[in-house]
Formats: structure tokens, C-alpha cells, sequence
């Protein structure tokens, strides 16, 4: 699609939806500076199920354990020496229901990023190190990961020993072999904020080169994170995180759920968020409150996926935001697994042969890939 063509869909969408509802949106168009619409490629989705072959000898149990028996989601995603590698959570079959067994993140390569060959065993779990108190027993769910333009991946992971959920932060030259650094939170402001439940974090990048690389603004790293609002923090060294708070020393609230909307129960995080011309853009996941509170046209709880568009000069203030979501559970592996809601879980993305490929999970059991080509790109997914 043109330029042009793009901007015309985008005013005609804005005459059809108005400014302050969602009740006259029959179709789906994005405006200018939103990335997409995103393609499930057909016939390959989901690319990585649960094995119950795999197995490895987990550290703390002293046993061997079928460490992503049971489900696989939630994917970071990155470029290494020329391939995509796809970090993704998964849980062994040791408890019932979502929190409550295991993760670990396992590993997949892939030349095309369609199709990947996955390690038998995990590259990133809780052991008998530092970070224990805070990943055993639930584990290292959820990674986002971006890599600097010196080469240095970092992973902002949520830390769950089942009482308090933490952002953690891990540094690697290769996604293998990684560095614990612990608790993102853990020194700012005296540890005012580290025993708060925090979790879903999106670091700024930017296309530098061709290149998707971590970015600084205002002369420091910055990132989203959030799951029930949208907050920030900002960090020198991309390890010790500074939340950005209100004069009185509370968080900053920089978005948050619109009752009747997609997101009306929580707006949590997505993939690392992108710094364009027209903008930070930053992707997110929507979850959709039941009864008159939530958008009735989508399932009760169902987790769908938006983009909101933050000032560049000013990377706090929130300019807008879709009114619809642009993926939504259509497929049946979105709709079918342990949270039978429906889910598109947003959180790995990449730029990869001047494509963007979005990774995300599916009902919290398997993943998918979802492609946007800038020079041909798809429809958001429909309204209803």
C-alpha cells in the first residue's frame, strides 16, 4: 500500500470511528503510523508445540524433567548471525493450571523464520543460583528480548517464585549463555519498588542500518512495562532500572484500560517498542473485560493485540491508540489450549529481510508467527 493510499484509509477511518467511541467501528483500518496488517502465513501456523520427548536434568530437582510437556508460548524473538532465534516459555507437566507448574525458556533457530530447529534442552531456568528465591518454583516465564548495537542481548523476564511476580534482567553475546542479573528494580529509589508485582517489559530500539537495535532518548535507555497500566523506566546501563514516578513518588501512569474497549481489564506490554519518524510505537495486549465494562464484540477475557503511539520528544506522553485491535483469536489454535479465552499473546518481534515477523502465543500453549510486509501490507484482522 502507498503512502497516500495509507493516509486516505486512515482519515476515512477516523470519519467512521469518531474520536470518543468504538460502537460505529464495523471496519478495520490502520492509521499511518501504526505497523501492519500482519499476516498469518497459511498452512504453517502453530511453529513450536509442546514435545514431551524433550527432557533435561533440571538443577534444583536433581532428576531429569519434560521440561515443555505440556505447553509452549510466549515468545521472545532476536536476530543471530543471520538467523531468527526464538526464546519461548515452557512448562513441564509438575502442577495444575497457568502459574503453577515450571518455565523455562527453551531455544529455536530458524534461517527463514518460519521454520525452526529447537534445543532438547532449556537455556535459560531457575537453579541453585542467585536469582533462586525469586524463580523457584514457578519459574523464568515471559521474555522480551532486544540486542544492543555492540552485540550484547538483553532478556527482561518475569521472575515467579509464586508470591510476587518481578521483571528480571539477563545479559548474552549469543542467547545461549546468559547472565543473571536480577531484579530490574532491585536498587532504585532505595528498593522502594522491588516487592511490588511488576512484569512485561518493552525496551525502545530503533531500524539503525537495517538493523533492529536498542536505542537511548533524552540520553538514556527507556522502556514500557506493565501489566494492568502502562509504565516506564529508564536505565544507563540497560541492568539498574529507575521506574519513572509523579512529583509526590508514586508511578507515573502513562496508559491504562478504557472501559468498553478491547483493553477495557489490562494493557500489558508487547514486543520491544519502536522509535519511527512519526513516533514510539509500541505494541501491546489487550485483555477484554466481561459484561457492559468490556467491547462485547470480542470474547469475554480474550487477549488481543493493539499498538499506541507515545511522543518521540516526550516518550511519557501517550498520543493515541487503535480503537480495535489488529490480531484477535481467529484460528483454532488461538482459541483452543490451556486458556480457552482466546489469546494472540504479542511479544517477540523482528526485522528480518525488510519483513517485520511478530512471534506470539496462542491460548498459552503454542506459538505462532504473523508477518508484515511494508511493501505489501495485509488487512488487520476483521472486527467481527
Amino acid at each position: 500500500m502507498k503512502l497516500t493510499t495509507k493516509l486516505i484509509t486512515s482519515a476515512l477511518c477516523m470519519c467512521l470511528c469518531g474520536a470518543g467511541s468504538n460502537a460505529q467501528t464495523t471496519v478495520n483500518r490502520l492509521p499511518a503510523w501504526a505497523l501492519g496488517g500482519f499476516k498469518r502465513p497459511a498452512g504453517l501456523n502453530p511453529i513450536i508445540t509442546p514435545d514431551t520427548n524433550a527432557t533435561f536434568f533440571d538443577p534444583i530437582q536433581q532428576k531429569q524433567v519434560a521440561w515443555e510437556a505440556n505447553d509452549t508460548f510466549n515468545p521472545g524473538a532476536a536476530l543471530y548471525k543471520g538467523k531468527v532465534v526464538v526464546l519461548y516459555r515452557a512448562e513441564d507437566r509438575f502442577g495444575i493450571g497457568i502459574g503453577f507448574r515450571t518455565s523455562r525458556l527453551g531455544y529455536a533457530s530458524s534461517s527463514d523464520g518460519y521454520h525452526f530447529t529447537r534445543s532438547q534442552k532449556p537455556v535459560f531456568y531457575p537453579a541453585h543460583d542467585s536469582q533462586k528465591k525469586y524463580e523457584w518454583p514457578g519459574g523464568c516465564e515471559d521474555p522480551r528480548v532486544a540486542v544492543t548495537a555492540g552485540g550484547t542481548y538483553v532478556v527482561f523476564y518475569t521472575q515467579w517464585n509464586r508470591d510476587v511476580p518481578r521483571l528480571g534482567v539477563a545479559t548474552s553475546k549469543d542467547l545461549q549463555h546468559w547472565t543473571k542479573h536480577g531484579p530490574i528494580f532491585e536498587d532504585a529509589y532505595q528498593g522502594k519498588f522491588v516487592n511490588i508485582p511488576h512484569k512485561s517489559a518493552s525496551i525502545l530500539t530503533k531500524i539503525d542500518n537495517g538493523k533492529q537495535v536498542i536505542t537511548k532518548i533524552n540520553g538514556k535507555y527507556w522502556m514500557y512495562w506493565g501489566e494492568l497500566h502502562v509504565y516506564a523506566a529508564t536505565s544507563a546501563n540497560l541492568v539498574d532500572w529507575a521506574p519513572v514516578v509523579n512529583a509526590e513518588g508514586s508511578l507515573k501512569e502513562l496508559m491504562s484500560p478504557r472501559r468498553g474497549y478491547f483493553d477495557s481489564e489490562l494493557t500489558e506490554c508487547g514486543p520491544p517498542a519502536l522509535l519511527t519518524q512519526k513516533g514510539i510505537v509500541l505494541l501491546y495486549n489487550g485483555k477484554n473485560k466481561p459484561g457492559d465494562a468490556g467491547d462485547k464484540r470480542f470474547n469475554a477475557n480474550t487477549y488481543c493485540a493493539g499498538q499506541a503511539l507515545f511522543d518521540k520528544n516526550d516518550p511519557s506522553r501517550n498520543i493515541t491508540r487503535l480503537d480495535v485491535p489488529f490480531m484477535r483469536p481467529m484460528e483454532s489454535f488461538e482459541k483452543s489450549g490451556q486458556y480457552p479465552a482466546g489469546t494472540v499473546f504479542i511479544e517477540g518481534m523482528v526485522y528480518f529481510k525488510n519483513k517485520w515477523l511478530l512471534y506470539y502465543g496462542c491460548a498459552d500453549s503454542r506459538v505462532a508467527v504473523a508477518v508484515y510486509d511494508p511493501k505489501h501490507p495485509s488487512a488487520p484482522d476483521p472486527v467481527k
